[in-house]
């Protein structure tokens, strides 16, 4: 039996859920989305990936057609008939149907859909024993390009990192911006620490400004731990103490070597073990 999909402004099921070939989010990826966790039945700051995804339609002058209130019920209506307990959502608004050109403003209305599903994380060997990245070659996009704050449905800049990622046997790639700073990882936001400090890079640096990022940098600073947000080269991230990710999917994960850098005594540090503790207390409501 399939998914229940929430397609424009009811639930259908999984197969007849269906996007017209000449949605423009299709032919020109534009559109935008969120992808957001779900925990114990409870949608995962379910309003900062609201706002997110309001502010990303705003700033491509995409109209999302329903408001925010009622695009929350829609996930959590979304969530209880696919019976996710522990889970993951894609929210997607698509710009609508249009022609072969690129004009947006000739589109029909855009479209929602809402997937909930399980989701693929790492294994749990890899929390315990941390990750290999490698630096991208691919450059982020400029941020007068595609702006990082918008997560559009165009990933192909990701993407082509992820493929470098992936053709030499890692599961992650770290991506610079046009100046050479550290912009973010493929799918995930950056952070490192040494002597005693947090750093993580700027948004304007190139990062996505994620929600997860968000709620560690509130947890550290709970924890009397400082975090600074600063450009970031590549000899920083090899010579750093502890090298760590964060993501919706990722949530907290160690990193323990670079292009062949060995991060630390090549083990998850203090910090990443920690922050990652205290954030599953946070999304579990432990805390």
């Amino acid at each position: 039996m399939g998914l229940k999909i929430w397609l424009d402004d009811k639930l259908v099921e999984e197969a007849d859920a269906k996007i017209s070939i000449f949605d423009h989010g299709l032919l020109y990826g534009d559109g935008v989305f969120e992808g957001i966790r779900v925990y114990n039945g409870k949608i995962f700051e379910l309003q900062a990936h609201i706002n997110r995804l309001f502010d990303s339609a705003k700033a491509i002058r995409l109209e999302v057609p329903i408001s925010k209130d009622k695009l929350i019920k829609a996930a959590e209506k979304t969530i209880e008939a696919n019976g996710v307990i522990d889970g993951y959502i894609r929210l997607v608004v698509t710009r609508g149907v249009g022609t072969l050109g690129l004009n947006p403003f000739i589109c029909e209305n855009s479209k929602i859909f809402i997937i909930a599903d399980n989701i693929q994380l790492y294994p749990e060997e890899l929390y315990e024993k941390g990750l290999k990245v490698i630096s991208a070659t691919v450059v982020r996009n400029h941020p007068l390009a595609t702006p990082p704050q918008v997560k559009s449905l165009n990933y192909l800049n990701n993407i082509l990192a992820k493929i470098e990622a992936l053709d030499r046997n890692v599961p992650e790639a770290i991506m610079y911006n046009h100046e050479g700073y550290v912009a973010e990882a493929t799918g995930d936001n950056v952070f490192i620490a040494k002597n005693d400090l947090i750093y993580t890079p700027p948004v304007e640096a190139g990062a996505l400004e994620g929600v997860t990022r968000g709620v560690v940098i509130k947890l550290a600073k709970q924890e009397k731990l400082e975090v600074v947000e600063k450009n970031l080269t590549k000899c920083d991230l090899y010579t750093c103490e502890e090298f760590f990710l964060t993501g919706t999917a990722a949530e907290v994960i160690g990193v323990v070597e670079i292009d062949g850098r060995i991060i630390g005594d090549g083990k998850p540090g203090p910090y990443t073990r920690l922050l990652r503790k205290k954030f599953f207390e946070y999304a579990h409501g432990k805390k």
